[in-house]
């Protein structure tokens, strides 16, 4: 995995405190802490009095702010100052506000959507690569789109690249899935997405034929070469093309939403896309680009090595009397599902073994949301609940990662558009499950607890305790609390999913920032939380299930990334991964 730095961020609080926070690293030992420093040009001051051991952020209200001062931690272990972060520097006169601020290289008729972050120079800290989104259309509709456009930026503003995909890859949520990732190991995070005729790379080098225009008069793509490219996270190059895997023909062989061979000429269903990087080899990343889900599923595993690419595997379900066949949904997950060491996709009502084989389906069919993680901490291993669009059978279920074995399903017969699984209820054990018409909050045994929460589309982790809270659109509430943060002057993307740009945990410790576009479409705020908490966790980035659950967050309808294992109150000790860090200028450092 990537080596991180501290993450290091200090937010002007008003009444002259400022809210410092950092990363602890999975690499500290249990009794690390942690020394504050306030840089005032030529005077440097130790902030805190004792030793910071309970957390990892602090609240300095002694600086001047009317002068420019630079944060900085150092890492204490045995009463011994050893690794000094980076500083974060807060500027004389910083007003009030708890976001970093990006002006965008703004493109008329365009606005910022989905997001990704990678260490793409290696430095130990993440920068942001976005979707650019012109006029879109759905799948199901006719019409000509504008080209999508990625762009690459540092934290601090400065940018990086743009990718034009050009005018032979369509618009919208189904189409342009993209993953950002270090996929060779080599410290540097790459991008990689579908390109077409036409695609330029961040250095202006085209891919394939300008000269091809492969839409039909409805604005359809439905003939022409598709290629996979693997470009370089730092410049935007194209490093590696291939054919993309697999070839949308024949168009009307992917099926439809009863798993039949319903007839598609428009590519409605063959145009469905889904991606993701999962640890086949429980080494390093390889990149999984998926096709179709209403009937035909294709996942084609790639490896990127010594800068090119290799066809790890394909896993085909091929028609629609194959029990792998419409189980797909509109986004997916990955996890270690049976502690091996490896990753398995869980596609859905479906998952796919590290080695390309099916494992299990539930027979579930299609859904569009899908929730991963410890969700029952009484039992071993991890739970997935998802909601099913399926006329016959349950349209929530929750089911063993591991085996499939259904342990609560409901709503039977019935089309559902949203659910949540995850732990927003301090007063009941584990998670809790919620959806449009559940009637109220569940237990995991499908008991009703509570009122419904506001909203079911995103969460994050943001106050204080180790519940986590609800994101919907610009704000953030807390279940039995009601509205605790609004961004002010932000708005959500695509439409009624009411997404951000991205959450993660970015920066600063284990809580999550959330990445909003303002309403003008000229800028990206990074909110964090400025919020104390005493309770200390290692960065959720490191994290393998997590992070991965970062790198597919944008596909199709965004879902938010969940941990592998149990947040909450009632936590056990956060168990540490055994993983291996790479950094361009290091050594690669083990910890287990």
């Amino acid at each position: 995995m990537e080596k991180l730095g501290r993450g290091i961020i200090a937010v002007n609080q008003g009444e002259g405190k400022v809210f410092i926070s950092w990363r602890l690293l999975v690499t500290d030992p249990e009794n690390v802490a942690f020394n504050v420093y306030r840089s005032s040009g030529a005077h440097l001051v130790k902030i805190n009095k004792e030793p910071v051991i309970k957390a990892t952020n602090y609240i300095d209200d002694g600086g001047d702010l009317s002068v420019s001062n630079s944060y900085f931690i150092k890492v204490l272990i045995k009463g011994k100052e050893t690794e000094t972060s980076t500083s974060f520097t807060l500027k004389a006169n910083t007003p009030v506000q708890q976001y970093l601020s990006i002006a965008l290289r703004t493109i008329p008729g365009y606005a910022p959507n989905d997001a990704s972050v990678g260490d793409l120079d290696g430095d130990g800290e993440y920068e942001i690569i976005l979707h650019q989104a012109g006029r879109g259309h759905d799948n199901s509709q006719d019409g000509f789109t504008d080209a999508p456009v990625f762009q690459a930026y540092k934290l601090d503003g400065t940018f990086l690249w743009s990718i034009n995909l050009g005018k032979n890859i369509r618009e919208g949520a189904h189409y342009t899935q993209f993953i950002v990732m270090d996929l060779d190991g080599d410290g540097k995070a790459e991008f990689a997405c579908k390109t077409a005729d036409g695609t330029i790379d961040g250095k202006g080098e085209v891919i394939g034929d300008s000269s091809k225009d492969w839409r039909n008069d409805k604005g359809r793509i439905l003939d022409g070469p598709e290629y996979l490219t693997v470009f370089s996270g730092l410049t935007g190059e194209a490093l590696t093309t291939v054919d993309y895997i697999p070839n949308r023909y024949p168009i009307d062989g992917w099926g439809g939403k009863g798993g039949n061979n319903s007839t598609d000429n428009k590519g409605n269903r063959a145009d469905r896309f889904l991606a993701c990087a999962a640890y086949l080899d429980g080494k390093l990343p390889s990149l999984v680009m998926c096709r179709g889900y209403y009937g035909r599923s294709v996942l084609a595993a790639w490896d990127f090595r010594n800068g090119k690419l290799s066809s790890r595997w394909v896993f085909d379900s091929k028609d629609g009397s194959n029990p792998y066949s419409g189980m797909g949904y509109h986004n997916l997950t990955v996890a270690d599902v049976d502690g091996d060491g490896k990753d398995e996709i869980i596609y859905g009502s479906m998952v796919i073994d590290d080695d390309g084989k099916g494992l299990y389906t539930t027979g579930f069919r299609h859904g569009d949301a899908l929730h991963a993680g410890d969700l029952d901490p009484s039992r071993p291993g991890l739970e997935v609940f998802g909601i099913h669009e399926h006329p016959v059978g349950p349209g929530a279920a929750l089911f063993d990662a591991r085996t499939g074995e259904v342990l609560w399903r409901g709503a039977e017969g019935i089309d559902i558009g949203r659910g949540v699984a995850e732990n927003i209820d301090p007063d009941n054990p584990g998670a809790e499950m919620w959806f449009s018409g559940s009637r109220g909050l569940l237990n995991l045994k499908g008991e009703r607890i509570g009122d419904n929460p506001p909203s079911t589309n995103f969460l994050i982790w943001w106050d204080g305790d180790l519940t986590r809270e609800l994101l919907d659109g610009n704000h953030i509430d807390k279940y039995k609390a009601g509205r605790i943060f609004t961004a002010e002057g932000c708005v959500s993307n695509n439409g009624t999913k009411s997404n951000p740009v991205l959450s993660a945990d970015i920066l600063g410790d284990w809580r999550e920032e959330v990445i909003f576009r303002t309403a003008d479409n000229k800028e990206l705020r990074i909110y964090t939380t400025t919020i104390p908490t005493d309770h200390r966790m290692y960065t959720l980035m490191q994290d393998p299930q997590y992070r991965l659950s970062v790198a597919w967050q944008n596909v199709a309808y965004n879902q938010p990334p969940h941990a592998s294992f149990y947040i909450g109150e009632d936590m056990k000790p956060a168990p540490r991964p055994d993983i291996t860090f790479v950094n361009p200028d290091q050594h690669s450092q083990t910890h287990k």
